[in-house]
This record gives C-alpha cells, sequence and structure tokens, in this order.
C-alpha cells in the first residue's frame, strides 16, 4: 500500500462506538482523525436476547454520522468491526443490514478469540519492539479479552463475557456504589475468569498491559490522584475503590479523568478489573495506547499483499489439521482459478486488479478446504468440511467470511437446492461453478487436461463450457460428469451448457 493512503477502522463497541482514521508516514502510522461515539448498545439486549428498537436507533443513528466522514473511502480502504453485543443478539442481522447501508461499508461480526487477536495487534504495534513476553487485557462493554504473547505474535488468546456495561446493569442497577455490591460484582467476575488461571500462569508473561475503555479510564483517574501516568498498581485501584465506595453513588462522582460517560458503567469496570488482577496474580499493569481499532488498521494493511494476509496462514494451518489431501487441493485450486479467470474476462463490468486478486484469493481458500470433510467422514464430506469451516477457530476472518466460505465448500457438489439463497448472488454463483467444475474435472485425482477447455458466459443468465470433440472422446468419464453438472443446474435460473470449440 502506497505512504499516504487513508485507511479507517470502524469499532462497534458495546459501550461505544469508534472510528479511527490514519495513513502511512513512511514507515510510521499517523492518526489523521478520531471519533467515540458512546451508544452503550450493550444496555440494549433484552431478556430474549434481542437489541431494543432504541438501542439500534442509537446504533444507526451514529453510523450515518460515521458514513457521512467516511464517503469517497474506497472499499478495501475501511473495515468495520463488531463485537460482544452483536455477537450476541439475536436479532443482529436486522441491525447489520440497515448499519451497513448507513455506513457505506460491510459490518463484520468477529468471534471472541479473533477480537482477542487484533486487539492484541494494535497493542503490539503502538509498543516498542521488544522480546519481553507480554499479558494484554482488554475490559469491554460486555466481553474481556486476554492474550499472551511476544513481539507481534499472539500466542494465547480467550474471550469472556463480563465487561463494565454488563456488570455494572447487573450488579449497580441504581448507580449505587457499595461495599456489599462490589464484592459480589468481583466474585462473579472471578468465576467467569476461572478458567483462565491455567490458561495464563504467571510465569509466562513479564509485563501486563491494558488497553481500551476501562484500563484507560482507570488510569487516567488514578493519575488525576497523584499515581505515575499510565500506570495502574493493585494497591491504587483498591484505593480507588474504597473511595467510591464513601462517595455512595455514580452521580456524586467527582474526579479528574473521569468522563461523564464513564460515570455510570465505571462500577462494573473496576470489578472486573480487580478480578483479573485476582485471578492472574497482576500487581502492576501499564495503559496501552493500542486497542482493538488499531488492530483492525494494520490488519487492513496486511490483507492488501498475499504474503501477509493472515487468512492465508489459518487456511494452510486449517488445512493440515484436517490432513487434508494437499496435491489434490492444489489440483482443484489451480483448475478452479483457471476457470474463474476465464469468467472474470468475459465480465461486463471488470473489477479492478485489487478487488480480482481478493475474490480469486477466496476461491482458493475454498478449494484448499474443499475436502476437509473426510476427516469426519467420506460420505457427505462437503457437509462435513462447510461445518468445520464455519464453526472452527479460523484467525484473520469474521464470522460472514467463515460463512461464505463454508457455503462455498457446501456447494462444490450434489444438488444446488442447498445454497440457492446464496447463487442469487452473481460473484457467489460464479465460484460455486468454478469449484464444482474443478472437483469434477479433477476426480480421477491427477492434473487434468484442461487445454481444451474454456468458460464462458452466455448471452443470458447462464455459462457455456467450450470443448472440443476429441477431448470428449479422450475423457468419458469426465464428459458424464458435466453432463450430470449441466442436468444441475437447469433446476435453477442459471442454465450451463457444453459447446463444441
Amino acid at each position: 500500500m502506497q505512504v499516504g493512503t487513508r485507511l479507517a477502522a470502524v469499532d462497534l463497541g458495546s459501550n461505544s462506538f469508534r472510528l479511527e482514521i490514519g495513513k502511512l508516514a513512511g514507515p510510521q502510522w499517523q492518526r489523521v482523525e478520531y471519533v467515540k461515539e458512546t451508544v452503550r448498545q450493550g444496555n440494549g439486549l433484552d431478556e430474549d436476547g434481542n437489541l431494543s428498537a432504541a438501542a439500534m436507533q442509537r446504533g444507526w443513528d451514529c453510523l450515518a454520522r460515521f458514513g457521512e466522514r467516511l464517503a469517497g473511502f474506497a472499499r478495501a480502504e475501511v473495515r468495520a468491526v463488531a463485537t460482544q453485543t452483536l455477537r450476541e443478539a439475536r436479532n443482529r442481522d436486522v441491525f447489520i443490514e440497515r448499519g451497513s447501508q448507513l455506513l457505506g461499508f460491510p459490518i463484520d461480526v468477529v468471534s471472541g478469540a479473533e477480537e482477542a487477536r487484533l486487539i492484541y495487534q494494535g497493542v503490539a504495534h503502538l509498543l516498542p519492539p521488544s522480546d519481553e513476553r507480554r499479558l494484554v487485557v482488554d475490559i469491554g462493554g460486555r466481553s474481556t479479552e486476554l492474550i499472551l504473547g511476544q513481539g507481534l505474535q499472539a500466542r494465547t488468546m480467550a474471550s469472556f463475557p463480563v465487561g463494565s456495561v454488563a456488570w455494572s446493569a447487573r450488579y449497580f442497577p441504581n448507580g449505587e456504589l457499595t461495599a456489599e455490591r462490589f464484592t459480589r460484582s468481583e466474585v462473579a467476575a472471578q468465576s467467569v475468569l476461572e478458567e483462565a488461571v491455567q490458561a495464563y500462569p504467571r510465569n509466562q508473561w513479564e509485563v501486563a498491559y491494558g488497553s481500551s475503555g476501562t484500563a484507560g479510564a482507570v488510569g487516567a483517574i488514578l493519575a488525576g490522584l497523584g499515581s505515575p501516568k499510565g500506570i495502574i498498581e493493585r494497591a491504587a485501584v483498591d484505593a480507588l475503590v474504597a473511595r467510591l465506595i464513601r462517595v455512595g453513588h455514580v452521580d456524586r462522582i467527582e474526579m479528574n479523568g473521569l468522563k461523564d460517560d464513564r460515570k455510570p458503567v465505571i462500577g462494573g469496570g473496576l470489578s472486573v478489573l480487580r478480578a483479573v488482577f485476582d485471578v492472574l496474580g497482576i500487581d502492576r499493569m501499564q495503559v496501552a495506547q493500542g486497542a482493538l481499532r488499531q488492530g483492525v488498521l494494520f490488519d487492513l494493511l496486511d490483507r492488501e499483499q498475499p504474503q501477509t494476509d493472515l487468512r492465508a496462514v489459518s487456511v494452510a494451518a486449517l488445512a493440515r489439521r484436517c490432513d487434508a489431501d494437499a496435491a489434490q487441493a492444489r489440483r482443484v485450486e489451480r483448475v478452479a482459478l483457471k476457470l474463474f479467470g476465464q469468467l472474470r474476462a468475459h465480465a461486463e463490468r471488470p473489477a479492478g486488479t485489487q478487488a480480482i486478486e481478493r475474490l480469486t484469493r477466496k476461491l482458493a481458500w475454498a478449494a484448499q478446504l474443499h475436502e476437509i470433510g473426510t476427516l469426519i467422514s467420506h460420505d457427505e464430506a462437503h457437509k462435513h468440511g462447510a461445518y468445520i469451516v464455519e464453526h472452527a477457530d479460523i484467525p484473520g476472518f469474521a464470522f460472514a467470511e467463515q460463512k461464505r466460505m463454508a457455503r462455498l465448500v457446501l456447494a462444490q457438489r450434489g444438488k444446488l437446492r442447498k445454497v440457492e439463497a446464496e447463487l442469487a448472488d452473481d460473484v457467489f454463483r460464479e465460484m460455486a461453478l468454478c469449484l464444482r467444475l474443478a472437483v469434477l474435472l479433477c476426480h480421477a485425482r491427477r492434473d487434468p487436461d484442461c487445454s481444451a477447455i474454456s468458460l464462458r458466459p452466455d448471452a443470458a443468465t447462464g455459462w457455456w463450457l467450450d470443448i472440443s470433440p476429441s477431448w470428449i472422446g479422450r475423457f468419458p468419464q469426465s464428459t458424464y460428469l458435466l453432463k450430470d453438472e449441466v442436468v444441475a443446474w437447469q433446476k435453477t435460473a442459471w442454465p450451463f451448457r457444453l459447446g463444441g470449440n
């Protein structure tokens, strides 16, 4: 990516929505603009796990304002990620569909593990280069992420459903700050975090960092009370809690460094922070400058280059873990990409080079994973493979990306009715056809002769596969399978035909 190129990240958190715009200035990253709005969407989940109309409207209004600021940005220059509240919300699709329209860019809901990875990237990139072993703690509105890492590499990542907004609503519902409420809140948080003890032992990290809202807010309050700037010590946190108990209510808090929008959730945030300190044996924590949104920006930079795209590494690792036949995957990949390139060459509105490269990578990943379902059973392996792809932790991917790739794996063979909804998308339809043809042409598990094969769109809505009579004579089984493919597509609105050349 060129020096000076602008990139933007939108972080849809449970407490606040944030927009960060920056650019590359030589080897350095330079902030251009930062906007934060307190949306408190996490408070809008009802007992059934649905976002209220009011909570959705608050989010939509904010995204509309962000969308106006992002007008003129290219698709590849912006990424919006949503975290725990929208992971939980049963009606999240309603919010995301409208929110994406208002923002002007798709919204990715990321898994807890992926959120943790991105947080670590944001923290690590804004720290000086070091070999120190780090523990990064991010206490958000409805979840807390814990990460062990070294340098730019996150090694252990987990997300726990405990956060400042959720805990404040549950244990400090009226804003009262009593010793009993703090005790109950901390004990409850410790019970959620207990499983972290074995995964994050004290001998595995040297320095603890706190990122995002709660750590930043507590650090600012303590600095205003005389503590070293950017340092959170356990004794100082205990003294702060005692001070809040004496105040008695969030409406009566008057402290330098504590912003008004943070007051209603300070009780829950401090309770979770003390629980983390207790469970992990932390005495001292440094406030980190980086957070999720910076991690998203650096991830955007990496995605632009195939050699640095973590998703490619993750796909390869999953294929190895499932003991997929690597040689067969490469055959299917080569044939699928060749056919896809032929179709793209005939496109009425050709996409840009970068867009084609991104689509090509995604089709290649589906080809690399198309046989992983055989780990479970050869019978209906495409269904098993689709399930694995959709539900596995694959670093670098958002939920929607994984689901789309899973649907491609599912579409590789059999009836097309099972992916009928996805076939309405032009690009998915082309990818599915190319993958299906590649799988059947490679049925003998050797490199097929594709020199006399050419795929092109027809004048209407379907495709022609041009093959020579001599090819038909030499490969009767492949021809038989292609004729079956013709029958499969005849049951859709997009016919596939065989023709001579």
